[in-house]
């Protein structure tokens, strides 16, 4: 027979509460945001409805199980058992989860919440006193299509400008006026003076024409439509020159932004299905880890790490500050990172390779005679000795300054073109015949040669090799097995706040996982410490006696453990060894 089924029958309702394991992510996030103790009192304008803390219980959640839209947040607190839990029976609306994860509020929040973790990871031992840091690149919540680049907007503000100049021109030439040079710099105040110039023109002229009306051919009604003509073109130049005036302002320091997310910058992605290199626009992404815990975070429109880690320190001086190692990978290796280090914190050791460590370490670029680091140097006469012969000395001190300001020294070395015999040396001269000259850049040579020491010493090299099992999990924790790798938001503090949320969730998750594990180890040890002892006291000298070896069978997870032939006298002691090895059977 089949179960009765009826919709409309009247059931007795028995309210039960609920409560998740102590070993559930809800429960750790509970304990952890009631940590926080996050107060922030009414003060003016509408009540609240919701508590921050039950909202923030209800995110950090939401992202742990992979959830990260506001609509399904809002559908897990209505259907979820442990999120019902969370937020104690009520449901904030999708709009209510939006708007708080784009609040200034959670942001302070974040804040708080990292520095709590980080006092409460060394309070359990949890870290140590080495940092790894590294980046990735997570797409922004905009479309690939919505480029703006700076070299189009600075070429195409020129050539409006030049559109400009020619229409002022052209009216100064009408009204018989001075011309202006092409390279004037025109302003938007003086865009606007014209066109407030050609508007009272034109009024004027609308007053003339109907004080005295005439018919065509009418100079004053030619006039009209002259002075319209350039009012229009000078109102579209106008708002041209303004539309480029906010995409420079928008872009900054950048070379392309986004129009969905203005934030955003177009970078090339590791993720690339098409082959070709395709920008898309994204956040580059900042991370420093201990035992693969998210310690602090940053967000950049760099696609490149080299520039992010002066930024980066100088947001979290006081956490770096707190660590006596750091290492980076190659990305990070420049003069201007090394040079910086070593003046603003001395007391940290950084492990960080520069970008052709690797290959100085194979045979070929060993023995490969065009490199001026196998070549032999006197300190004394200061020259260089390449394998040919040819001597080098020193000519002059050079200066170079890159792109973004910083000043780099250089050394320049030149070839002794005549032998002691006044022989030209046909070695030191190029295939055009010019002299050979050779550049060094002693601080860089210096900081390389530093790092080489580093990586090479038996203290730091352990620790640099624990960076890619330490730092690079984190990454794929977080988009492999949380599926994050796309904000859900726009603009720099919406993106911030998602981005904190996701790795706290992955922090948490990690902490369950290390307690758990912790927890069944030491319960797997006290039940076998116990069964030593039982063990010690059952089993005799005179045990094969009563009891052959080979009766004690151990079986598999699903089965029990048995013993046969046991002795009557035995039979309590054995039982109570059997019971705990079933009991480690299913830890």
């Amino acid at each position: 027979m089949h179960t009765h089924y009826n919709l409309n029958q009247l059931y007795l309702e028995v309210s039960y509460q609920y409560r998740p394991q102590e070993d559930h992510i809800s429960y750790y996030i509970h304990q952890f945001v009631d940590s926080l103790e996050i107060h922030y009192p009414y003060l003016f304008g509408r009540p609240r409805k919701y508590d921050f803390s039950m909202l923030l219980k209800l995110l950090l959640y939401a992202y742990s199980r992979g959830v990260f839209t506001s609509r399904s947040m809002e559908q897990l607190a209505r259907e979820n058992l442990p999120a019902i839990w969370l937020c104690q029976n009520e449901v904030p609306s999708y709009r209510t989860i939006c708007r708080f994860r784009q609040s200034d509020e959670l942001a302070d929040i974040l804040k708080q919440s990292y520095d709590e973790f980080v006092r409460y990871l060394r309070q359990q031992r949890l870290i140590d006193d080495h940092l790894f840091i590294d980046g990735t690149k997570i797409l922004a919540d905009a479309n690939k299509y919505s480029f703006v680049w700076k070299k189009n907007t600075i070429r195409f503000e020129a050539m409006n400008r030049q559109k400009m100049t020619e229409l002022v021109n052209e009216m100064r030439q009408y009204y018989q006026m001075g011309l202006i040079p092409e390279e004037t710099p025109l302003t938007l105040e003086g865009l606007e003076e014209t066109i407030t110039q050609l508007e009272v023109r034109l009024e004027d002229l609308e007053e003339t024409i109907e004080e005295s009306p005439r018919l065509s051919p009418n100079p004053h009604k030619k006039e009209r439509r002259k002075v319209k003509s350039q009012l229009r073109r000078m109102k579209h130049c106008h708002s041209k020159h303004q539309h480029y005036q906010t995409q420079r302002a928008i872009l900054g320091e950048r070379h392309s932004y986004s129009k969905t997310d203005p934030d955003a910058t177009f970078m090339r992605m590791k993720e690339d299905p098409m082959k070709n290199g395709q920008l898309k626009p994204g956040y580059n992404l900042q991370i420093a880890t201990s035992h693969q815990f998210v310690l602090a975070y940053e967000l950049f429109s760099n696609p490149t790490d080299t520039r992010t880690l002066r930024p980066f320190f100088e947001s979290h001086q006081a956490l770096f500050r707190s660590f006596s190692v750091v290492s980076m990978d190659a990305g990070y290796g420049s003069e201007s990172n090394y040079t910086y280090l070593e003046e603003s914190f001395p007391e940290i050791t950084a492990l960080i390779p520069y970008g052709t460590y690797l290959k100085e370490q194979s045979r070929k670029w060993r023995s490969d005679d065009s490199k001026v680091m196998n070549w032999d140097y006197d300190e004394k006469e200061d020259c260089y000795v390449d394998p040919q012969g040819v001597r080098f000395n020193f000519f002059a001190y050079r200066t170079r300054t890159d792109k973004y300001g910083f000043e780099r020294n250089f050394k320049e070395y030149q070839a002794e073109r005549i032998d002691e015999n006044q022989q030209e040396i046909e070695a030191a001269l190029t295939q055009k015949g010019y002299v050979r000259k050779i550049t060094v850049n002693p601080s860089y040579d210096y900081f390389k040669a530093k790092q080489r020491g580093l990586l090479k010493d038996p203290k730091y090299r352990p620790i640099y090799s624990q960076r890619k099992i330490d730092v690079e999990p984190t990454f794929g924790h977080l988009k492999a097995c949380l599926g994050f790798t796309r904000f859900h938001v726009r603009g720099k503090q919406a993106v911030n706040n998602e981005m904190g949320l996701a790795l706290m969730a992955t922090n948490l998750r990690k902490l369950r996982l290390r307690k758990t594990e912790k927890e069944r180890t030491q319960k797997f040890y006290s039940y076998w410490i116990k069964f030593l002892g039982i063990f010690e006291t059952c089993v005799t000298a005179s045990l094969e006696t009563f009891i052959p070896l080979n009766s004690l069978r151990v079986c598999s997870k699903n089965q029990s453990i048995q013993a046969v032939a046991v002795p009557s006298d035995f039979h309590a002691e054995w039982g109570i060894v059997l019971g705990f090895l079933n009991e480690l059977d299913t830890i």
